[in-house]
């Protein structure tokens, strides 16, 4: 497992290049993106992504790899932890805005993930008891 500074650096690279970009299905810029890109910095070796146009093509593409969510693509691919252990650079699931959750990157009490209305990446403070729906080690 890589240490916490390289963990950090690495997440760093991951969000710089998310970040000042709108949320976009055909500009690639989607929580499926950053998640791979986010595995691919921590050195796993996600499979290829399909060409998401829209949700409905992502939820096509979804239940095509046989997963009826986001939360059971992730367990096929990443250790889950408790919210609670995350470190820099993991991955959490919270509820999202439109037909899917969002999936956000741990940044040491707080989370880098699309927030509607926002362009980019915004940091966002977790509010309420259980904040996260499931959380992975990346």
């Amino acid at each position: 497992m890589l240490d916490l500074e390289q963990r950090r650096l690495r997440t760093q690279a991951v969000v710089s290049r998310f970040q000042g970009r709108p949320f976009s299905w055909t500009g690639r810029r989607t929580c499926l993106h950053l998640a791979r890109a986010q595995m691919r910095a921590m050195g796993h070796r996600p499979p290829k992504m399909p060409d998401l146009r829209s949700a409905l093509s992502a939820r096509s593409a979804l239940l095509a790899a046989g997963f009826d969510d986001i939360e059971g693509l992730l367990d096929s691919l990443l250790p889950r932890i408790a919210p609670a252990s995350m470190l820099i650079g993991d991955l959490a699931l919270m509820d999202g805005d439109g037909p899917f959750d969002a999936i956000v990157i741990a940044v040491g009490g707080k989370v880098f993930g699309y927030a509607e209305g926002y362009d980019g990446l915004q940091v966002i403070q977790p509010v309420g008891p259980q904040p996260f729906r499931a959380a992975w080690r990346v």
